[in-house]
């Protein structure tokens, strides 16, 4: 077989969908590769900064490597803008949906309102608030988020930091993206992911 026969996923046939899932098992043994040619893609995005998007990516990554942080928080640190491109007004969100069936729960909620969170540092230029994050106080991913804002985020447009290259971060991107998928004693506990 090279195509399903269906028009309809309604009237499609065990066979077929077998058929697909081993193509599907195919195609999504190259997330990785997919993901670091997207994280390269950042070198040509959004401009203005002292930095380009990917330098941030991975300048943040290097903090909380050198934080000390886990392997699951520096991959959410490098992936964290990845929507930036696709998701300009809800890019933490796309990221976090990238990681979420691979890394802890507090990971996952943490690139999910990092967006929100880092408004701390600019909202009142706007007239905004910069508090609006405090609605998350009694969260107990609420210090995790803040700390993630201040110590990988905000801090991670310095054109002097020692930054490695993408290449330096790919065997984790693989071992963080090769666990199955929505496993619960890697996922532990999740959060709900409200806006």
């Amino acid at each position: 077989m090279e195509q399903v026969a269906f028009r309809q996923m309604k009237d499609g046939t065990r066979e077929e969908y077998v058929f697909l899932e081993g193509l599907e098992e195919q195609f999504n043994r190259g997330l990785v590769d997919r993901l670091l040619d997207a994280l390269r893609q950042l070198e040509h995005s959004l401009s203005g900064y002292r930095v380009t998007r990917l330098e941030h990516s991975l300048q943040s990554a290097a903090r909380a490597e050198a934080d000390g942080a886990d392997e699951d928080m520096i991959v959410g640190a490098l992936l964290h803008d990845l929507g930036d491109d696709l998701a300009p007004y809800n890019h933490s969100q796309l990221a976090a949906s990238i990681i979420r069936p691979y890394v802890r729960g507090e990971v996952t909620w943490v690139v999910h309102h990092h967006g929100l969170f880092q408004t701390y540092y600019f909202a009142h230029h706007f007239g905004m608030d910069p508090n609006a994050r405090d609605r998350y106080r009694d969260h107990p991913c609420y210090q995790a988020c803040v700390d993630f804002c201040e110590r990988y985020d905000q801090a991670s447009f310095d054109p002097d930091y020692p930054t490695p290259p993408l290449e330096h971060f790919e065997p984790m991107l693989r071992r963080v993206f090769s666990r199955t998928p929505f496993d619960p004693a890697v996922i532990g506990e999740e959060h709900p992911l409200e806006p």
